[in-house]
């Protein structure tokens, strides 16, 4: 097959619709009763965030802080998207974030979303689900959300630089206006001791303590050799 072919094969970029209020593709709605009726685990550590605002890193972070010690083979041997499954993700011929999720035997679950505050399912806040979220200011999330849409057939077509800007502006991107997520959560917040609200720019600004913060929050206390190796093995 040539490589023109396989070009051709790859499925057409998804549309941007609304959704209660809020933009998204049908790769994160597709699956929304099955969303809505997980259930949590008092255990469990949800990250949320806008896209390209640190999910990511922060996953590793915890990843590292939980199983590190009980199985250090983990983070070579089992992709991220497995050890932290993606809540609202679904695509036809791969499992979804629910399956995923449902097929877990690890605790504490570690549990990646991008959904606004009013998406998260009831049970979390039903069984006080501890919430670390992530925020990182709007022109740095502008450009990599803008760079990651180029590269992702699953996004919807990013057109160019210009116009794109004036829709993350506007909230036309998938998960909506970053300034509804960003307030949604932060609001949120000041009413529940379950959410930590962490910044990108704090984590680079000082690691070490926003790591403390971290475990402070999940009531955890890892030894001066774990913190230094996590530190060695995420900070950029």
């Amino acid at each position: 097959m040539s490589l023109e072919t396989e070009k051709m094969e790859l499925p057409p970029r998804p549309a941007l619709f609304d959704f209660h209020g809020v933009s998204m593709t049908n790769y994160f709605t597709d699956n929304w009763k099955n969303i809505q009726q997980v259930k949590a685990r008092p255990d469990d550590v949800v990250i949320a965030s806008y896209p390209k605002a640190g999910n990511t890193w922060v996953s590793y972070i915890l990843d590292l802080l939980y199983f590190s010690q009980t199985s250090p083979d983990r983070q070579c041997s089992v992709p991220l998207f497995e050890r932290v499954p993606f809540l609202e993700l679904y695509m036809s011929g791969y499992p979804s974030g629910v399956d995923e999720l449902n097929r877990f035997t690890d605790s504490p679950r570690i549990i990646k979303t991008h959904l606004p505050v009013q998406f998260l399912p009831p049970s979390f806040w039903k069984q006080n689900t501890k919430i670390i979220y992530v925020a990182r200011n709007p022109k740095d999330t502008a450009v990599s959300y803008f760079h990651f849409d180029r590269m992702n057939q699953a996004q919807p077509e990013p057109g160019d630089w210009s116009s794109y800007l004036q829709r993350f502006m506007g909230g036309k991107m998938v998960f909506g206006s970053w300034y509804q997520h960003v307030k949604g959560w932060w609001e949120k917040k000041k009413a529940r001791s379950n959410i930590l609200y962490l910044f990108y720019e704090d984590l680079i600004e000082d690691f070490e303590r926003e790591l403390s913060r971290i475990c402070s929050f999940l009531g955890l206390s890892p030894s001066a050799e774990l913190k230094k190796e996590i530190t060695e093995k995420v900070f950029f």
